[in-house]
């Protein structure tokens, strides 16, 4: 088998290439290609592959190239993890909005629909080649915003794309923890957009422990979202969201945070950075302890907003982006029917929307996909927020497409998040202005 991974420079494929390592025996892959724009950024990283494969007394090997179709050409997989504008846009795209008192973030808010302005076209140009030179493949896109980003590809490649996230697995495996259970030994029930879900429910045989779990607020205190939502707003809720939706639940309070700190992308820019620029002999050394800095401040603004400890807790074993994206591989590739939470077609899991939009639900994953549970009715104001986001991803992807400024000033404008269309128009120009791309684009 054939794996591609776009996006090859970047600061976690080694941690892809750690969980291919692992799974050797279960997915074979016989060639790996990485591929980059920038063939500095992977000869750095391959630095840490080998070093990697070295520690481990593993071989697979891989080569790279900057020819994208070469890349993909005859691809049984393609991982999709890039960066259009790297961080130096990741900055900008969190700091004009923060400049007008409203959130500036990678993926929620005007960050991620300036980012996904950005993105789109270089990922229906990889869709395109993908359609050329691999039309069989399986496309797993990490690439963020993932949720709105999977819905553009599928218009391209259909249902091959496969769109994954670790937020919703992470909080799975934390409320297990909290009940005393193993996440394989219960039935979660969550629902929504990537960045925008919510745990209604989380079987095990003796039915839903939800509800006496919100009920205990010293349990509640053991885990990352009972700390950040705190127990009198889950249980008004009835459910824990997904740790992104305190950006909408508490946004004064994340704005003021962020804006009082340094925002997570001057921060990353700033350490990877530095990074990329060393020659170092141990860049498996020098790349371990810049993740350990990079996990230590993620979402370090908003839990210091929330009162609580400043540290990441992905739940345990399993957890992480490459974590998710094996599972998918293994899942198809062996037929392993497994049920993992996924961006795929609606189909008819969330009634309200129509079947082409991407969610985020809990999907059996064969040889043929995710085929999406269905979820049912949910809470109104849940569904309320999901068809307004839904309706802004899509004024999104088509204003990406079209280069139609007034689509982007109507994305911003009608996302919640946003206060008035004013606003909205003033952080649009504030983009243009710091970014050439998107203002020639959006000319």
């Amino acid at each position: 088998m054939k794996l591609a991974i776009v996006g090859g420079g970047g600061f976690r494929v080694p941690l892809v290439y750690g969980a291919l390592l692992a799974k050797r025996e279960t997915l074979p892959f016989d060639e790996v290609v990485l591929h980059d724009l920038d063939a500095g950024r992977m000869e750095r990283m391959g630095g840490v592959l080998r070093g990697l494969a070295q520690e481990r007394g593993q071989e697979l090997p891989f080569r790279t190239t900057t020819d994208l179709d070469d890349a993909v050409d005859g691809a049984d997989f393609v991982f999709s993890a890039i960066r259009v504008g790297r961080l130096e846009g990741r900055v900008v795209d969190e700091s004009v909005p923060l400049s007008r008192g409203v959130l500036g973030q990678e993926t929620t808010g005007p960050g991620g629909i300036c980012f996904a302005l950005r993105t789109i076209p270089a990922m229906l140009e990889l869709a395109r080649a993908v359609g050329e030179r691999a039309p069989h493949a399986w496309v797993i896109n990490f690439t963020n915003p993932a949720g709105m980003v999977t819905e553009a590809l599928q218009q391209v490649l259909g249902e091959r794309v496969v769109g994954i996230c670790d937020s919703p697995s992470g909080l799975c495996r934390r409320v297990a923890r909290a009940v005393g259970r193993a996440p394989n030994e219960m039935w979660f029930d969550y629902f929504g957009l990537n960045h925008l879900g919510w745990l209604r429910a989380a079987y095990d045989e003796d039915g839903d422990r939800l509800p006496r779990l919100l009920a205990d607020d010293a349990t509640l205190n053991t885990f990352e979202e009972g700390r950040l939502f705190g127990g009198d707003w889950l249980r008004a809720l009835g459910m824990i969201p997904n740790e992104y939706l305190y950006y909408f639940y508490f946004h004064a309070d994340a704005v003021e945070s962020i804006r009082k700190g340094v925002p997570r992308g001057a921060q990353l820019l700033e350490s990877q950075a530095d990074f990329y620029a060393r020659n170092g002999d141990d860049a498996l050394a020098d790349w371990r302890a810049t993740r350990a800095e990079r996990d230590r401040t993620y979402m370090a603004a908003e839990r210091l907003a929330a009162g609580i400890e400043a540290d990441h807790d992905d739940g345990g074993e399993g957890g992480g982006y490459e974590g998710e994206a094996i599972a998918v591989v293994e899942a198809i590739a062996n037929n392993t029917r497994a049920v993992m939470i996924l961006n795929t077609a609606n189909r008819s899991a969330l009634p309200f929307l129509d079947e082409r939009a991407v969610v985020e639900v809990p999907c059996i994953v064969g040889r043929t996909g995710p085929q999406p549970i269905a979820v049912g009715a949910v809470p109104a104001h849940a569904q309320a927020l999901v068809t307004a986001i839904k309706d802004v991803e899509r004024t999104t992807i088509q204003a990406a497409q079209t280069g139609s400024k007034d689509l982007a000033v109507r994305a911003l404008a009608l996302h919640p998040l946003v206060p008035s269309v004013q606003t909205a128009r003033d952080i649009f120009a504030g983009y243009q202005a710091q970014l050439p791309e998107l203002a020639s684009r959006f000319a």
